[in-house]
């Protein structure tokens, strides 16, 4: 061996040495931050399955939209009753109760009946509804969409399930939309009736699919809906869900858009594949109860 070989040979051991040791110290650093973020994630699914434990549970009907088709025990009554309390489902609670029960007295409490068998001038005792935008013309066309799927598309079940994607209600949501809008309609109704076909990430459709798909023992979400698995739906996000999401790091898009929705799926789903909008509850309750 020459001089230069023997000089090439000794310089190159400490460099190739060194090279080695970074090479260790990152994976080092990224097997911990790893474990570290793993660790995190159980960390969060515990503290929210504490939570989901304590806001799905019956003491909270009362005070809760869903109150309002709890007071039915047919399916049609429930899902009528259902999805007329969630399009009215935005400000205060309280008024959303109220408003829902008034409307729905206007049907003579019987939705499913009165969805059959109304008459167009039914509809006139319809005048002088409101709640915040949604007025008598809404609800005059909300009554006529809702006979036309009951007697033409064989009911709001089989609108839905019939244009479920495997993994997702979200094609479905789209497709009730047109089905709903598919009569002569006030161009003002339709922004009552969320599209994700434009962005929407539909809250209040989504937790009326919640209440009529999701089954457990608590007795809050009703499971009447059999041709839609709860892995499929999507979390009801809204400012209160979204901005703890945002705390916890389940969500990192800055508005509740349906590519907000989508990446707060995912992470629901990572914790609970098969029941991923429990986690609604937890969401919810933090927000507005405990004002996380």
């Amino acid at each position: 061996m020459n001089h230069e070989q023997a000089a090439g040979t000794s310089g190159e051991m400490p460099a190739t040495c060194f090279l080695l040791d970074i090479f260790v110290l990152l994976m080092y650093f990224c097997t911990n931050n790893s474990q570290k973020s793993l660790q995190a994630k159980a960390d969060i699914k515990e503290f929210l399955e504490e939570k989901v434990a304590k806001y799905n549970n019956p003491e909270f009907i009362e005070t809760d939209p869903i109150f309002v088709p709890h007071q039915f025990t047919l399916k049609e009554d429930i899902e009528i009753a259902g999805f007329l309390t969630a399009s009215l489902g935005w400000g205060n609670r309280k008024s959303i109760i109220k408003n829902s029960l008034r409307l729905i007295a206007l049907m003579d409490s019987a939705p499913y009946d009165f969805i059959l068998n109304h008459k167009e001038h039914d509809l006139e005792r319809m005048d002088g509804f409101v709640h915040r935008t949604f007025n008598a013309t809404d609800a005059m066309y909300f009554m006529q969409a809702l006979k036309n799927i009951y007697q033409h598309k064989g009911g709001l079940e089989k609108v839905f399930a019939g244009a479920v994607a495997e993994k997702s209600v979200i094609p479905a949501i789209s497709h009730f939309h047109k089905v709903f809008f598919s009569l002569p309609h006030p161009r003002r109704t339709c922004k009552h009736v969320s599209n994700p076909g434009k962005g929407s990430p539909a809250k209040r459709i989504n937790m009326f699919l919640r209440w009529m798909v999701r089954c457990d023992k608590q007795g809050v979400d009703f499971g009447l809906w059999k041709h839609i698995n709860p892995s499929q739906l999507s979390c009801p996000l809204d400012i209160h869900s979204g901005n703890v999401a945002r705390k916890l790091g389940l969500l990192t898009v800055k508005h509740n858009t349906l590519r907000a929705l989508e990446e707060l799926d995912a992470s629901l789903r990572s914790m609970d594949p098969s029941d991923p909008v429990k986690y609604d509850y937890a969401l919810f309750g933090l927000g507005v109860f405990e004002r996380f």
